[in-house]
Parts: structure tokens; C-alpha cells; sequence
């Protein structure tokens, strides 16, 4: 007869846990996985493109920035590289070109705007970017592109400065952002549905959307926006006047446009530099369009609300409108 050992209390506890034991290892891969899933999508929800909405994409519209420390700039990139062709091209096409600061963009980004080139039909363009951008990143970029514009509007405000903005010093300096750019292109393509699918797992944070086809501004969001009234600040670095003139000589010497074609201007913001953008224009042989109507407001301090932009914008074609036209006559290719 075979002998058996007892069953025990401690041996029927033994072979209960064995289990248990034998699973705790895929548990403990389930867990870490599950953590790392649970990490990555709130990171993308707190510093990447999920903080911000996605209420402004369209056909034509894409995401040029959004406030969040893991996306941010979009639309440096976007030019540098050619990630946006057709925004791009109608860059290159335009016949009016404006550059300069989101300022700029805000201020431009109306209806005025878009109903002073439809008639009669002008292509325009609004190329301007984050940051206050400045001609160490648009001298290069419209080498590039090689725009073929008549006619220039150009936003002073720190415009003619050799300072190197964060977005520039990536794409001229770091060559990481060559692969960054086109993996923030990537993202736009699951942020667009899974907002508009589920729009309560996306944030508010602050972002602009650009048309392609005249490069005009959308905003969307709401996080931390405090509006102020539009003021002139006091005079800042007058110094250095002398030293920004210079670097806009050069830089507009080197403008395929005829000088009389180029225009200098301003858009307000509850700091404007007035003083040193008319001391600028005035040393570059020019006259600053600086026609503001009274009680301008900011969505956020920098720059114009929406109703105050087209009240702006309505007043800039006022005064600069008819020599813009005659520019764009008298330089019309003949066929």
C-alpha cells in the first residue's frame, strides 16, 4: 500500500496560493502598463495638444499653435518646411504680403480685410507668426519662399531685431525640430476627431487656427485671458532705435517691391510702441499708418478683440487703401 501524506492546513493554503503566486508577475506588467497609459494621456491632456480645443480646424484651417509646454508652435515649422503646401503656395502667389508679429495677425484677421481685397479681386496673404517673429527668421524664410508680393504691409513692433525667438533657434539652430514638426502635423490628425467625438476629454487652453488661403487667425480657448484697453506705452530701449532702423534698411533694401509699395504700420495693443515705431519708420524715409479709432480692447492685453480689429483694420485700408490700389496698378503685369 503507497503511503500518502496527511492534507494539512498548511498545505491546503500552499496549494491555494500557487495561483495567485504564478499570476502576480502579469498583474504586475498589467499595473505598470496600465500607470504608463494613464501617464502618457494626461500628459497629453495637460502639456500636449489635447489641452487645447479643436473647434477652429476646417477643410481649409489648420492648428498653427497651441499654449500647451508639449506642443506649442506649429506654424514656424509648418512655413520652414513645406509641412503646409497649399498655405505656403498662397504665400508665394500673393500680391499684398503682410508680415510681422500675431499682432499683426489679430489685427488683420477680419472681415474688413478679406471684403477690401474682394473687389476688386486682390490676392493677399497674412504672414505673420508668434512670438513677435522678427527678421532673423523672415529675412531667411523669405529667401525660401521667394514671394512674388507687389506690395508689403509690414508690422514694426520689434520687427527689425536681431533677437532669436525660441521657435526660430529650434528650426535654425536644432535639428531635432526638422522630425518635431512633422510629428506635431501627426497629432493634429487624432486631435481633430477625437475632440470633435469627444469634446469633454479636451481643454481650453489658448490656440490659433490659420486659413490657407489668406493666412488669417482664428482663436479659440479661454484659459487665463484677462482683456485690457488699448494704451500706448512708455518708450522702451531708445537706444537701440538707431541700431533697429539700420537693420530695417537693410532688410527692406534687399524687398523685391518698390519702396513706395512698402508700409509700415503698427497694431495696437495695451502697451503699444508708438514712440519707437515712428521714430523707426521716420528714420527709414517712411510715414507710419497708425490711424486708431478711440476705445480699442485686447481679448488678453496684446492683442486686439475681434470687434476692435475690425474697427482697425477698417481704418487702415481708410488711409493706406488708395495707394495700396495704385501700387497694384501701376505694377500689374502686362499679357
Amino acid at each position: 500500500m503507497a503511503f500518502q501524506s496527511p492534507v494539512t492546513p498548511e498545505t491546503s493554503r500552499s496549494k491555494s496560493r500557487a495561483p495567485f503566486l504564478s499570476a502576480t508577475p502579469l498583474l504586475y506588467v498589467l499595473l505598470l502598463l496600465c500607470s504608463a497609459v494613464a501617464s502618457f494621456g494626461y500628459k497629453l491632456r495637460s502639456d500636449g495638444i489635447f489641452a487645447c480645443g479643436a473647434d477652429g480646424y476646417s477643410g481649409d484651417r489648420y492648428l498653427a499653435y497651441c499654449n500647451a509646454t508639449a506642443y506649442g508652435d506649429y506654424d514656424h515649422g509648418a512655413f520652414w518646411y513645406g509641412l503646409e503646401p497649399d498655405a505656403q503656395r498662397n504665400a508665394i502667389e500673393a500680391e499684398v504680403l503682410f508680415i510681422g508679429s500675431s499682432r499683426m495677425q489679430f489685427a488683420f484677421s477680419t472681415e474688413a480685410t478679406a471684403d477690401w481685397f474682394s473687389s476688386p479681386a486682390v490676392r493677399y496673404y497674412l504672414l505673420g507668426f508668434s512670438h513677435t517673429e522678427n527678421i532673423v527668421f523672415f529675412a531667411p524664410l523669405l529667401s525660401k519662399l521667394k514671394p512674388r508680393a507687389r506690395v508689403y504691409v509690414i508690422n514694426v513692433d520689434r520687427f527689425f531685431d536681431d533677437r532669436v525667438t525660441p521657435p526660430a533657434h529650434d528650426i535654425q539652430r536644432e535639428t531635432k525640430a526638422q522630425s518635431g514638426y512633422p510629428e506635431k502635423r501627426f497629432w493634429q490628425s487624432l486631435h481633430k476627431p477625437i475632440c470633435n467625438t469627444l469634446p469633454a476629454i479636451c481643454g481650453a487652453g489658448a490656440s490659433f487656427f490659420r486659413l490657407r488661403e489668406s493666412g488669417a487667425w482664428q482663436f479659440s480657448g479661454s484659459d487665463g485671458l484677462k482683456p485690457q484697453s488699448v494704451a500706448d506705452g512708455p518708450p522702451s530701449n531708445p537706444q537701440r532705435w538707431s541700431q533697429y532702423a539700420a537693420l530695417g534698411e537693410k532688410f527692406i533694401s534687399q524687398l523685391p517691391a518698390d519702396r513706395k509699395c512698402i508700409f509700415l504700420t503698427i497694431a495696437p495693443s495695451s502697451e503699444t510702441r508708438r514712440a519707437e515705431a515712428t521714430a523707426i519708420a521716420t528714420a527709414l524715409g517712411f510715414d507710419l499708418v497708425s490711424t486708431d479709432p478711440d476705445r480699442l480692447q485686447t481679448f488678453d492685453g496684446s492683442h486686439l478683440d475681434r470687434a476692435s480689429a475690425e474697427r482697425w483694420s477698417s481704418a487702415f485700408f481708410q488711409t493706406a487703401g488708395p495707394r495700396i490700389r495704385r501700387c497694384l496698378e501701376s505694377n500689374r503685369p502686362a499679357f
